[in-house]
């Protein structure tokens, strides 16, 4: 069978990346030009200047994933972008280059789902990986679970019914006074302190999640208490996280008779986390997949990855194509 090789464009936030992939699965470029740097000063994202910042890297991005992977721009057979869920205006950059890349090069243009490319991460790193599983997307903007049916059927089994578990480290971390991103401050923190503070966990009776009133207590703890111990809050804070995060996987794994299970989305790259979900290898007899740490954060060898599935199953896009900044998985 012929090789397909895909070039990916992501920016729906405040990474511009450009990749190419083999097959879906064999990486031979990934560039990420990261802005956090940037946005660290103003504690945050800014969306205008996300954009502007994309506008200015993506040409010599693209470039650059091109001479790594020793290809030109006709060696392609499709460019997959993302067109959704992300910022409007981020993502409008690197679909208005994929849809000019289109038309200078008649090569297929395939618009690829953001949350997709999450979980297709996992085929990347983990290349024995197939559907059907179960996968968590934890990530700054989602919290989904998801039953992988196939490459290109998606169950929403349950999802957040406010904040997203990224949004809520990032709070949580700016109040305690880390600043941003908070995810990965939180993290190392918490190695530092003890889970000896009790923190409300919100249940429902299906698999939805809900993340504002344990990031509220935390919030109101520290500001009526300002000399706790920012160490032990912080591991109580991802303790009581990851323990909703598990209870609520295993109960769809046990609904759906399913033992395979994978993790994806930024949130993913928490060490707790993966601790305590390589536990139920051993405690619960599942088996647990998650992308290697480059990949769990956003970046375009993922959409690529996603793409390649769109596109050996005839699914492309014509130049119609915009930005969905609310788009939904499966769509």
């Amino acid at each position: 069978m012929k090789d397909v090789y895909i070039l990916g464009i992501e920016s729906s936030c405040d990474e511009t990346s450009v990749a190419i992939v083999k097959n879906g699965r064999e990486v031979l470029s990934n560039i990420i030009s990261s802005q956090i740097s940037i946005h660290e000063k103003f504690g945050g994202v800014v969306p205008e200047i996300a954009s502007r910042n994309h506008v200015e890297a993506i040409s010599n991005v693209t470039k650059r994933a091109l001479e790594e992977a020793n290809m030109k721009i006709e060696d392609i057979d499709a460019i997959a972008c993302t067109y959704g869920p992300g910022l409007v205006g981020a993502l409008l950059v690197g679909v208005s280059y994929a849809k000019a890349l289109n038309y200078a090069s008649n090569k297929p243009l395939v618009g690829t789902n953001h949350i997709e490319g999450h979980i297709a991460a996992n085929y990347i790193t983990n290349k024995e990986l197939k559907p059907p599983f179960l996968c968590l997307i934890v990530s700054g903007g989602h919290t989904h679970l998801v039953h992988i049916k196939n490459y290109k059927e998606f169950e929403i089994l349950g999802k957040t019914r406010d904040d997203a578990i990224g949004e809520a480290f990032d709070k949580v971390a700016r109040v305690i006074g880390l600043g941003y991103p908070g995810g990965p401050k939180i993290d190392k923190l918490a190695k530092d302190g003890e889970a000896n503070i009790n923190l409300p966990k919100t249940h429902f009776e299906n698999l939805d999640f809900s993340f504002s009133g344990i990031k509220t207590a935390v919030i109101n703890l520290h500001h009526k208490n300002p000399d706790v111990n920012k160490a032990d809050l912080a591991a109580s804070f991802e303790k009581a996280v990851t323990d909703v995060l598990i209870e609520n996987t295993l109960k769809a794994a046990e609904q759906l008779n399913i033992d395979t299970i994978a993790l994806a989305g930024g949130v993913s790259a928490n060490s707790y986390i993966r601790s305590k979900f390589l536990e139920l290898e051993k405690t619960n007899n599942k088996k647990i997949y998650y992308p290697e740490l480059i990949l769990c954060t956003d970046n375009a060898a993922m959409i690529a990855s996603a793409g390649y599935y769109n596109f050996i199953n005839g699914i492309t896009s014509n130049l119609e194509l915009n930005a969905i900044p609310n788009l939904k998985i499966g769509m």
